[in-house]
């Protein structure tokens, strides 16, 4: 059971996906005694997106654990610089990026994601472009160690994300994990992150804790929850 020191949980999710993305997760959790709070990332910017994830978290009144999945983890970067009440980062199959780095930069790091050649883009109004995943791909590419009947949910339920949200670089100043403990738990099987880059970043922030899954997907909140939370709990409760 947890106590009233632990810190919240935050849940982040990133691009493609929504926040019931983390739902078994969350069970998980919950189950555990843990609070958690599953954001919905508005998915158009990187500093708009960090900025909501600040105004969460300060709602909360305590200290709380980030948890970033795929441009998620960007954001969390990007939301706990700076952040006295972020007391640990958990990076699930997420970008940890450096200074000056986008999402697309580091997924294209090393080979290996087929993202390019599935996702569709429309026109926005307001200038610029937003992505989503071709219905038709999405288990494949998004999802495809997921219950298939669950995967063709997500890919009518998924989020786009902006064109602008995953060339942003990190923003000036030290990023958090320089700084803060992290976790790190990806799948060896990613289409989206190379598990190459996925494994780059989490020896470059010499997290603390380091898993990767063996034929895991890029959706490791849904195919892989268990694993996920007992990642999260390891940063909870250190």
């Amino acid at each position: 059971m947890s106590d009233a020191t632990e810190p919240v949980v935050v849940l982040v999710h990133g691009a493609f996906a929504e926040s019931a993305s983390w739902d078994g997760v969350v069970d998980r959790l919950t189950a555990e005694g843990v609070r958690v709070v599953a954001v919905a990332n508005p998915l158009r910017g990187l500093l708009s997106d960090a900025a909501y994830v600040r105004d969460v978290i300060a709602s909360l009144g305590g200290p709380v654990v980030l948890a970033g999945h795929s441009y998620g983890g960007s954001v969390i970067t990007q939301a706990a610089g700076d952040n006295a009440a972020v007391k640990a980062l958990v990076y699930v199959s997420a970008f940890a990026p450096e200074n000056g780095e986008s999402a697309l930069e580091l997924s294209g790091k090393f080979p290996g994601s087929t993202l390019g050649d599935a996702v569709v883009s429309r026109p926005l109004s307001s200038g610029g472009s937003e992505l989503s995943i071709d219905q038709a791909k999405f288990a494949h590419q998004f999802a495809a160690d997921v219950d298939p009947a669950v995967a063709a949910r997500m890919a009518v339920a998924q989020r786009p994300v902006t064109e602008e949200a995953l060339t942003a670089g990190l923003a000036a100043g030290t990023p958090a994990w320089r700084s803060l403990p992290s976790w790190f738990v990806w799948g060896g099987a990613d289409l989206n992150i190379p598990a190459e880059a996925l494994r780059f970043m989490a020896e470059r922030a010499q997290g603390r804790g380091l898993r990767e899954i063996p034929g895991a997907g890029h959706a490791l909140p849904v195919s892989q929850p268990g694993p996920v939370a007992e990642t999260i709990l390891q940063a909870v409760r250190a």
